[in-house]
């Protein structure tokens, strides 16, 4: 079964830095280091027994074919997914995670397919969910931005050179995963910043924790933190705006937002028509099933 390996750019997971002061079990964010689930959105907290009486019908990836699966709308988990269709899957699309989530607790669908980390946070919440140990797929994350902004792009790709090389890329995904690091080190702008070239505004879908997540009426996440670091970097002030993942790309290509930052993964079918920096994370996409 073909997994797309041919959209992937996969690297390694790298070790976490010491700049918590501690060693968790976060992913390195330096480029070698989850797409579009907020607070909100893993708040599928009914309790265990809603699943009690559906039966699970996925043990491996091996039990794909055939089966109803769940995917948000427009991400490489939708991707990955469409390749079963040809297998007698029907893929049933989401605007949100949760949705899916909520729609595999209710018999609906077989499983879902995500990126892990909102993956965790879906099962954390729903002990009655778990993930398949085997890993579907591993992706990398970049910076989406318009192909007539070429500058743009290399003065993100410097700041995150810059970013990876202080070491702040590690410290702020180990303030956000974790076990001995999470919550302890987040990034901070320079009290003496001036935001002399104006504002950037940053598409996002503020629905995948802890990527990008909203905290009461802020959006934060490890995206919001790398995008405020590199326009601290480059002088800018950074404007976050909330949209449907699948709308983001067309934000950008607009000119309705200047880049996309939503755990976006790098494609050959996004890269006719967009461009993106250097990648800053590297994860996994993972499946969930009723226990």
């Amino acid at each position: 079964m073909k997994k797309a390996a041919a959209l992937l750019l996969t690297v390694c997971m790298t070790a976490m830095l010491t700049a918590c002061g501690g060693q968790g079990d976060a992913p390195a964010a330096d480029g070698s280091a989850t797409e579009g689930a907020a607070a909100e959105s893993t708040g599928t907290e009914e309790a265990a027994g809603e699943t009690e009486g559906i039966p699970n019908t996925v043990n491996t990836l091996d039990d794909l074919p055939g089966k109803t699966i769940g995917v948000q709308l427009g991400t490489t988990g939708d991707i990955f997914a469409s390749d079963y269709e040809a297998e007698g899957s029907t893929i049933e699309r989401y605007n949100k995670g949760a949705d899916a989530v909520q729609a595999l607790k209710q018999g609906k669908i077989d499983c879902v397919i995500i990126d892990a980390q909102p993956a965790q946070a879906f099962v954390e919440k729903n002990d009655d969910l778990t993930i398949l140990e085997e890993d579907f797929a591993v992706e990398d994350y970049a910076i989406c931005v318009s192909k007539d902004r070429s500058d743009l792009t290399e003065a993100m790709n410097g700041a995150l050179a810059e970013l990876k090389a202080d070491g702040v890329l590690d410290q702020i995904v180990a303030n956000y995963i974790g076990d001995d690091t999470k919550g302890t080190c987040p990034y901070e702008s320079p009290a003496d910043i001036a935001y002399s070239n104006g504002k950037l505004v940053m598409a996002t879908n503020a629905a995948f924790e802890p990527y990008e997540y909203f905290e009461g009426t802020e959006i934060v996440g490890i995206d919001a933190e790398i995008a405020r670091a590199i326009c601290d970097k480059l002088g800018y002030e950074l404007v976050i705006e909330d949209m449907e993942f699948d709308a983001i790309i067309n934000a950008v290509q607009s000119g309705k937002a200047d880049f996309g930052a939503a755990g976006m993964t790098v494609t050959e079918d996004r890269l006719t028509s967009i461009d993106f920096t250097d990648s800053y994370a590297t994860s996994t996409q993972v499946v969930i099933v009723r226990k």
